[in-house]
């Protein structure tokens, strides 16, 4: 029930995302949730091997390049779904910062409502 929760805030705050930031453009809740979903996805699988694999640049930059890979990852979830859009590279940065800020929102709610 949490994990169904989670992620339809999330599709929430995909759609805030882009309300708040032209440079993000959603279709639809529809679009929102399946975009919701592949973004996960994404951090669950993806983002582990590519923090290792870019690991020794992570250090070089103090951590500033997850950053990058958090753009990367926002960018391609978009360019691989239709009703889900990113005008490139500095919008996917900003677009997942503001995402990020917004799940850190949704997870310390979460997190609030589970200790009842």
């Amino acid at each position: 029930m949490k994990l169904i929760l989670k992620w339809l805030l999330a599709a929430c705050a995909l759609l805030l995302v882009a309300y708040l930031y032209p440079g993000v453009q959603i279709q639809s809740f529809t679009s929102a949730l399946i975009a919701a979903a592949v973004i996960g996805l994404f951090n669950i699988f993806l983002r582990p091997v590519l923090v290792i694999l870019t690991l020794p640049v992570t250090v070089i930059t103090l951590g500033l390049f997850l950053f990058v890979i958090n753009a990367l990852l926002f960018w391609a979830a978009a360019s691989l779904l239709n009703g889900f859009g990113v005008n490139g590279f500095w919008a996917a940065l900003l677009g997942s910062l503001i995402y990020s800020a917004l799940m850190l929102v949704v997870d310390a709610a979460l997190k609030t409502v589970s200790r009842g």
